[in-house]
């Protein structure tokens, strides 16, 4: 009973600690969602809970409603930052996310504070978003994330926060972003407002390659990317891949499916010329294209 009566001191402990941190965020009609005073005057959120781009305002843990600018957003991550010049200095406490492991005791936070109580279900290497963003650990929740709860952070059972909260990361799944990406992102954004991706202008899905095809043209992978859509004026399309021709291949290394594709459109790779091979009527090509800069997306 000791036991148990000091793990749950412990628990309230941390929600006390990280709880000056706390804001809610009003940046969509209903519901505010949640966010976490990073550093002095900056606040970053999930960026599905921004859907208006002005007249966006905090409420502080200690009531104080408060102007907010939109410093910058990428869906690919899921993260918004704001500006917030007027919040004080009780910024968050930050955690080591690369320390957490399946079975450790986590909390979910809300502006409140609202607490929900979980384990880090599962932690994997490196992955990129449906979106494109690039995760550098991926740290899966067995919690609730109530409404209201995205944007705001997980805590460890010291009230360190080890990430940030997410419902819009993936379909159907309980996802915290890193405290490593949350920082390398909210840099960028707060540099420049956006985060940086090469793009092609395709639109692509994954097709079979029939064996005596594969044979025919030495190919060693059995599936590639059959172009379904090329952006008119794209970085593709003025290069000359075609709708119909099947990605096997970028700068000679395989690609199978997306991911391949997506992790070597880097921001180091803009402006720079990646040797595309496709499979186009029955034989093999090469197309060389410049890869350009992803277009920016808009709220709302």
């Amino acid at each position: 009973m000791e036991a148990l009566l000091s793990l749950s001191n412990d628990l309230a402990g941390a929600v006390e600690h990280a709880a000056p941190a706390i804001v809610a965020v009003h940046a969509r009609r209903r519901l505010p969602s949640t966010g976490i005073h990073w550093r002095p005057g900056i606040i970053v959120t999930a960026d599905h809970t921004v859907s208006m781009e002005d007249d966006i305002t905090v409420t502080a843990s200690d009531g104080r409603s408060l102007p907010a600018t939109l410093a910058g957003r990428d869906p690919g991550t899921d993260l918004a930052v704001l500006r917030v010049p007027e919040m004080g200095s009780a910024a968050a406490t930050l955690g080591d996310d690369a320390a957490l492991k399946v079975g450790h005791m986590v909390l979910a936070l809300g502006f409140g504070p609202r607490a929900s109580w979980g384990v880090v279900s599962a932690v994997g290497p490196r992955w990129r978003s449906p979106r494109g963003g690039d995760i550098d650990r991926l740290v899966r929740l067995d919690l609730v994330l109530y409404p209201g709860f995205s944007g705001g952070p997980l805590v460890d059972a010291a009230g360190r926060v080890v990430g940030l909260n997410s419902s819009g990361l993936a379909r159907e799944s309980r996802l915290a972003v890193p405290v490593t990406t949350v920082s390398r992102v909210a840099d960028e954004l707060l540099r420049k407002g956006h985060v940086s991706r090469g793009y092609l202008g395709l639109a692509m899905q994954p097709v079979r390659l029939p064996e005596p095809l594969r044979a025919q043209l030495g190919l060693t992978s059995d599936v590639g990317l059959i172009v379904v859509t090329v952006q008119p004026d794209g970085p593709a399309a003025r290069a000359g891949v075609l709708l119909g021709d099947v990605l096997v291949a970028l700068d000679g290394t395989p690609v199978s499916d997306l991911e391949d594709v997506q992790g070597r459109l880097g921001s180091e790779r803009i402006g720079t010329v990646v040797t595309v091979g496709v499979v186009r009527a029955g034989g093999r090509a090469e197309v060389r294209i410049t890869v350009g800069e992803q277009p920016r997306r808009r709220a709302g």
